[in-house]
């Protein structure tokens, strides 16, 4: 009896003790949480002390500038000017991990002798995007705006106009270039708008250029064959299209037209000390108003640069474009054929010499009016340190033109460059 007392006693005392008692946490709980406590875990690597900081944040843009001073004596059979010009320009330049992109600006500011005042006769911004979107395929874009006008009195001026128009234009482009096997391919579209000011003249007074302004846009397939790891065969052809603000002065026939242009050629690449190309087509200038004679050329196209070393270069180019004839014209299309040839050595770290040569004849259809130029010039670059340079150049032009006559210059200048 007394045992069977005891033994309820004992199994009563242990079951209030379990319902007294709390249930444990979990010994492992705590640490699970540590980890979401900022700065608590997980642990440094290695001691604060010899831990290496960060490195400094990179801007996205790197960017370069420049200043230069230039003073400009002319000289020609008609008169002399002196001009001091202004350069101020800069470039910013983005390597990404997907696309390249360059962003450049300059402008020009000109301040002629005879106590006149300084002008503004440059302007330009531009940029330019290259993206491989694979290791076959790259996409380029590029645009940009700007402004040019010439000095009023400058020499060699068209006949009759004392102050030469404000010439704005903006561009906008694409390409797309994609290999397949031995096939090189590219596709490029862009568009072109220009605007000309107005000209004082000493016959009409001031003479608006409306009538020039135009809108142009084009595209160009290029198909090449990779026939040798060297040369590449090539064909292109391409298709633009003129519109015109306004029709022509005087009469009421707009100049819209459309050009079609086919080339074909070969090209060649050896290493980085050789590279030429030639090709020859023909192109079409048709005008939409049957009362306006379209236009057949012959086109003619060649580049070569050669590079026998880092410190020599040679270069030369043959181009034919048809073109708007441009403001103070009566015409409907220009025709240019044109040839340049130059040389850049570099004789060591502070002194570069140059020199250049050029030749063009351009025909101005619904006009009878052509002209001929030729020019050589020559000149040299001194740097005085990695932020100053000094150049001087020389050049010798030669113009003939069936209206305004005959235009021989003599130009020296002399000038400074400070960049960053």
């Amino acid at each position: 009896m007394a045992g069977r007392l005891f033994n309820s006693l004992f199994v009563a005392v242990m079951a209030g003790s379990a319902l007294a008692t709390p249930a444990l946490a979990d010994p492992l709980a705590n640490l699970k949480e540590e980890r979401l406590r900022p700065g608590v875990y997980p642990a440094a690597p290695v001691p604060l002390e010899f831990a290496v900081p960060a490195e400094p944040g990179h801007p996205p843009f790197d960017i370069d500038w420049s200043v230069g001073l230039r003073g400009t004596f002319t000289q020609t059979n008609v008169g002399e000017t002196f001009v001091t010009t202004l350069n101020p320009q800069f470039t910013a330049t983005h390597d990404g991990r997907r696309a390249d992109v360059v962003v450049n600006g300059s402008a020009e500011i000109a301040k002629p002798g005879g106590g006149r005042d300084a002008d503004i006769t440059g302007l330009n911004l531009g940029f330019s995007v290259t993206a491989p979107l694979d290791s076959l395929t790259s996409f380029t874009a590029n645009g940009a705006i700007g402004m040019t006008q010439e000095l009023a009195g400058t020499p060699g001026l068209a006949g009759g106009v004392v102050v030469p128009p404000e010439i704005t234009t903006g561009t906008l482009g694409a390409g797309l270039t994609r290999q397949f096997g031995l096939f090189n391919v590219g596709l490029n579209a862009g568009a072109v708008r220009t605007l000309y000011g107005p000209t004082l003249r000493s016959d009409t007074g001031l003479t608006n250029n409306d009538t020039q302004n135009t809108w142009t846009t084009n595209s160009s397939l290029r198909v090449g064959y990779q026939i040798t790891p060297i040369f590449e065969i090539y064909g292109q052809g391409g298709i633009s299209r003129t519109l015109f603000d306004l029709p022509g002065t005087g009469t009421t026939i707009y100049r819209n037209a459309t050009e079609r242009t086919v080339r074909g050629g070969i090209a060649g690449q050896w290493n980085e000390v050789l590279s030429a190309s030639a090709a020859v087509g023909v192109g079409d200038y048709d005008f939409d108003n049957a009362a306006l004679a379209d236009i057949r050329t012959e086109l003619y196209e060649a580049n070569l640069t050669f590079r026998p070393d880092p410190t020599l270069a040679l270069s030369a180019g043959l181009s034919t474009t048809i073109t708007p004839p441009g403001a103070d014209s009566t015409g409907t299309a220009r025709i240019t054929h044109a040839a340049t040839a130059n040389i850049d050595y570099t004789v060591n770290s502070w002194l570069r010499l140059r020199a250049s040569a050029d030749w063009s004849r351009a025909l101005t259809a619904g006009s009878g009016e052509t002209e001929n130029r030729w020019g050589v010039s020559a000149g040299a670059d001194y740097r005085i340190n990695s932020h100053t340079a000094l150049s001087a150049d020389y050049a010798f032009a030669k113009r003939d033109n069936s209206t305004t006559g005959l235009l021989d210059s003599h130009r020296v200048s002399l000038g400074v460059t400070v960049q960053r």
